[in-house]
């Protein structure tokens, strides 16, 4: 019995929160980060303000939380990096996962209130960075070390490497959508997207092998 209250009330303290950061997004994006209190963020997201100040005392600590939900959702699946040996299978695993990210509703509101207050609050900038991309990046920069290392992969600068792969699938799934309201391309499309990047990568980063050499006759 005690299991199942305590099991109970970690649910009720998720779903709490995550109306919490779901309420501050939208009242983000709607009224900026300056112009929404933390007060209005309580009403919008039907708890009590004490409840939301002991979670979260400053309107930085929530965005930070935002920010650190929105890139290790499903953490398990998508932060994990790919066991070393098939640099195809690694790249196109990667791939989807990263596309299924970034082309969240929740990742385009993300990345639209940092541009948007930017100026007057580089702050989250520095936080959407540091606490977001940055790791996420770094996590797919060892990957491609690994693999060069193994051998399955000639990758002398995996940073460059890792740019270009994530940039070739955010070009499609994201940054459209940062000034297309309508972008929403169909699955099979982002697939294909990922596969063609993923084709680019192995056509750059494959090791050339040399022939066996001949018997001597």
């Amino acid at each position: 019995m005690a299991a199942e209250l305590s099991a109970h009330h970690r649910r009720l303290a998720q779903q709490k929160r995550e109306a919490i950061t779901t309420a501050a997004t939208e009242l983000f994006l709607d009224r900026g980060y300056d112009g929404t209190s933390l007060a209005r963020i309580a009403e919008a997201a039907g708890v009590s303000k004490s409840t939301l100040f002991k979670r979260f005392p400053t309107k930085a600590a929530l965005f930070e939380a935002i920010v650190t939900e929105s890139w290790q959702r499903d953490a398990d699946d998508a932060a994990a990096r790919p066991q070393t040996g098939d640099l195809r299978s690694g790249l196109t695993t990667i791939g989807r996962r990263y596309a299924d990210l970034v082309g969240r509703p929740g990742m385009t509101a993300l990345f639209r209130i940092v541009i948007a207050e930017l100026p007057r609050f580089p702050e989250l900038g520095r936080m959407q960075f540091q606490l977001g991309k940055l790791p996420y990046f770094t996590s797919v920069q060892h990957y491609l070390e690994a693999e060069h290392e193994a051998g399955n992969a000639a990758v002398p600068d995996a940073v460059s490497a890792a740019n270009q792969f994530l940039g070739m699938i955010a070009n499609y799934v994201l940054w459209p959508r940062m000034l297309l309201t309508d972008w929403n391309p169909a699955a099979s499309d982002i697939h294909d997207a990922v596969e063609e990047a993923v084709q680019t990568m192995l056509a750059r980063y494959t090791p050339t092998r040399r022939p066996d050499p001949q018997p001597e006759r």
